[in-house]
């Protein structure tokens, strides 16, 4: 079975960090693994309290990990501290990792800040140059190239300058646009768009947590960046779509789109499929190792 270790906080009501990476690598039939940057009590309407995990302890975490069962792929989350950025860069490079995703997680969707005013260019300068591809929305997008974004004309120059001057792919969200919910993935030079309308629902707590980790646990099942980026996409349509409504805020996703219950039915309204698919390459890729 393929490995995906998250490197994010916890999510105390279950719709974002952690538990949405681990809920997200189960639905791609993928081993979760995690270390966990800081513990927050939120909910659907924000976060009232953070409580971050030491570097040492985080390091102990990775090093627990990753002696004792490499991972495939690795999803970057909330790093609330520029210590813990360095420490995991250190990590990551000391391991070897390949097929990182960072997701530059700076503002939770109720609005609360999750990262220190300067760890932003911490996390530019130390792991976007190891980074496979960088997930960042607009408004991140936006402070990272300090500038606002109008139109997709904007999203493309800032992708393209952020991924020459980093080395990386880069795929800017456009969940936030007024038009659409068009992504841009930017790789060695070229652009390709994917491309989504808007969903009539409000409920998208936990929305960047569950794509960067789609795109981990697929890019860990050998699928190229855009063929990742096309599946974690069309799951993440799906789970949307599912219209689950739980909390007074913003709600979390139906992870379990496409997972059947024990009574055999789906659970949501979504068409997702590819758990079929990935329960199929895990076989694939354990045959022959008694797994």
């Amino acid at each position: 079975m393929k490995v995906v270790l998250s490197v994010a906080g916890s999510d105390s009501s279950g719709g974002a960090g952690i538990q949405a990476d681990l809920k997200t690598m189960t639905a791609h039939g993928v081993f979760g693994m995690t270390a966990i940057t800081a513990m927050t009590a939120q909910n659907t309407t924000g976060v009232s309290a953070i409580v971050e995990s030491s570097p040492e302890f985080l390091g102990k975490q990775i090093d627990a990990c990753l002696t004792d069962i490499p991972a495939d792929a690795v999803k970057i989350g909330m790093l609330p501290s520029p210590e813990q950025v360095r420490l995991v860069a250190k990590k990551l490079k000391e391991y070897g990792v390949s097929n990182i995703v960072v997701d530059p997680v700076m503002v939770a969707t109720s609005g609360s800040r999750l990262m220190e005013e300067n760890t932003s260019q911490v996390m530019a300068d130390n792991l976007f140059s190891i980074a496979t591809v960088i997930t960042p929305n607009i408004p991140e997008a936006e402070c990272l190239v300090e500038r606002k974004i109008f139109d997709k004309a904007g999203m493309e120059k800032a992708a393209k300058e952020l991924g020459n001057e980093y080395g990386c792919s880069v795929l800017i969200k456009g969940g936030h646009s007024v038009e659409d919910a068009c992504d841009l993935l930017y790789e060695n030079g070229e652009f390709t768009w994917f491309e989504g309308e808007k969903i009539d629902n409000d409920n998208t707590h936990g929305t960047g947590c569950t794509l960067s980790s789609a795109i981990a646990s697929n890019l860990a099942l050998g699928y190229t960046l855009k063929e990742s980026v096309e599946r974690a996409k069309e799951y993440i349509t799906a789970a949307i779509s599912a219209g689950l409504n739980l909390g007074q805020g913003s709600g979390p996703l139906n992870h379990m789109v496409g997972i059947k219950s024990e009574k055999g039915e789906r659970n949501g309204s979504g068409k997702w499929t590819s758990i079929r698919s990935s329960r199929e390459d895990c076989r694939e890729s354990s045959a022959g190792i008694g797994v």
